[in-house]
């Protein structure tokens, strides 16, 4: 099994017994990414901020999901929502690399 299958597994372990996971979501939305697969990826992204909304790292995995994902909009939005978050958290190196990030989308947009 590669990695994605492992996780996979996981997450259907954890589902079936009512549970869910911000850090195994991020971990499935980097692993779905790294794959191309940009729809996937962005599903679990969204479901990792949906389950931790300070988790500053899956709100930069997510808006990057989904400019990659060719939504543009929508990932201005996450940028925007991450900066705040990881500013809020003091995690000033994610909100720092996001709005490097945020910058070079709206150059494109």
């Amino acid at each position: 099994m590669n990695m994605t299958e492992n996780l996979e597994t996981l997450l259907a372990q954890s589902l079936a017994k009512g549970e869910d996971s911000a850090l195994l979501r991020y971990s499935l939305g980097n692993a779905y990414f790294k794959q191309n697969d940009h729809a996937k990826a962005c599903e679990h992204f969204a479901r990792a901020v949906e389950l931790d909304a300070r988790y500053s790292a899956a709100w930069k995995g997510y808006a990057q999901a989904l400019a990659a994902a060719e939504r543009s909009e929508d990932a201005l939005r996450a940028y925007e929502t991450g900066i705040r978050v990881a500013e809020d958290k003091g995690d000033l190196q994610a909100a720092k690399e996001m709005k490097v990030f945020l910058k070079r989308l709206q150059k494109t947009t």
